[in-house]
């Protein structure tokens, strides 16, 4: 098979819907690393960065930012107006944490980090266990599964639902939503695809809406109710920042947690450890999620934009409102800071990783994520100890997204 990129002079071709890259983009990421960490790459029309020091570096560097808007507009950034027929999607994106800058951000986050901090979620590890279990009754004896819909999702979709105060019957509605949502982020995104995406965000914003009425009527001690009625510096948030955080919480709370368990459960069946040594304890557990964190990451791009003119200790220079693309998941495989990169390897002492961002806008979700992982893939293995492919899993044509289409499991 052709390679299907070309890298030449610090410039790359790569085609994110090119079917050979999107399933192996790894083979592109070993290619930038032995040649060009930083690179303009033509397809998107922006350099990026694929070292974990560059990436881990720019993350945290406040020169860079995920808003623009506040700073220059449109027409100075070269950017098309508004779609008519997206307004619904842009809407759910205007109070976004992931694309806040301070100081609306910091006001956003503080009413909704303590909902997310370690010990709180921590506190939640008996239920997800209890989830992980029920659904494990529904399928064992069957012998066979499709494991992303069946498990990967509904865990994360109900957890994520009941935090927020909504009922678990109502989490795959929630995940249909959010997955028409995400789709937007796919590179050459069709007309079709930002119709859906809007529609989905109507019907999601109309189910917030009817929720956060009856939380006035009604409050209880959920998030929901929380995000209504706590307050920063006197201000509480406006029904509009609530639905986007609340849409912001339930896309982000199970969508690349849904991608890392398959993925996950995908490296460890193809890896040939034993799972029981890999589960064998707390330790282990944790090392071996840590490690299908690093290896195999649920988002590959992350975009900022350099909110002044600026000039990078590698001579590369950037005008305020550019673009420049972080790629984490090519971060995770630098070989200059991790031994074998492209190996699976749970008992590494190299295995920090840039899965989960950094800076202001790491993930907030991240310590539940550990967590919904670290029970559902012991409790998964631990009962099912046959476990095995039955047949070779393919990625989703959803570059940003990387995850599997399906993955079909035995024992």
């Amino acid at each position: 098979m052709t390679q299907p990129f070309s890298l030449a002079d610090r410039r790359a071709t790569a085609a994110p819907r090119d079917v050979a890259f999107y399933r192996d983009p790894y083979s592109f990421y070993d290619a930038v690393h032995a040649s060009a960490p930083a690179f303009f790459w033509e397809n998107y029309g922006h350099w990026c960065f694929a070292g974990f020091k560059d990436v881990n570096a720019l993350l945290r560097d406040k020169r860079f930012g995920r808003q623009i808007l506040h700073l220059m507009n449109r027409e100075e950034l070269g950017m098309a107006p508004p779609k008519a027929h997206t307004a619904a999607f842009d809407q759910t994106e205007k109070y976004s944490l992931l694309t806040l800058e301070p100081p609306t951000h910091t006001r956003l986050r503080m009413l909704v980090n303590r909902a997310f901090v370690s010990r709180h979620v921590e506190q939640l590890r008996p239920r997800i266990e209890r989830l992980a279990h029920e659904l494990i009754d529904g399928f064992e004896a069957d012998g066979g599964v499709e494991l992303l819909r069946s498990f990967a999702a509904p865990v994360p979709a109900i957890v994520i639902a009941e935090m927020l105060g909504l009922p678990a019957e109502m989490a795959m509605q929630l995940v249909d939503w959010s997955n028409r949502m995400v789709a937007m982020y796919m590179y050459g995104v069709t007309y079709e695809t930002e119709l859906d995406a809007n529609q989905a965000s109507i019907e999601f914003m109309d189910y917030i809406r009817t929720v956060i009425a009856q939380r006035r009527a009604q409050p209880r001690e959920d998030l929901l109710t929380h995000m209504l009625t706590a307050e920063v510096d006197g201000e509480k948030l406006t029904d509009e920042e609530v639905i986007s955080t609340a849409i912001l919480l339930l896309n982000a709370g199970h969508e690349a947690t849904v991608h890392t368990t398959g993925n996950g459960v995908k490296a460890i069946l193809e890896s040939g450890l034993a799972p029981e040594a890999l589960f064998a304890d707390d330790t282990a557990t944790e090392a071996t999620v840590e490690e299908a964190i690093r290896y195999d990451a649920p988002l590959h791009m992350f975009t900022r934009y350099a909110l002044q003119d600026v000039t990078l200790e590698n001579g590369l220079s950037f005008k305020q409102g550019e673009t420049i693309g972080l790629l984490l998941a090519a971060a995770n495989r630098d070989p200059s800071r991790f031994a074998h990169a492209n190996r699976f390897d749970p008992a590494r002492t190299d295995g920090q990783n840039v899965s989960f961002g950094a800076g202001i806008h790491f993930c907030i979700g991240a310590p539940l994520a550990r967590i919904e992982m670290q029970v559902a893939m012991k409790t998964l293995f631990d009962r099912l100890p046959g476990l095995k492919l039955a047949n070779a899993p393919q990625y989703k044509n959803i570059y940003h997204f990387h995850g599997l289409e399906r993955l079909d499991v035995q024992w």
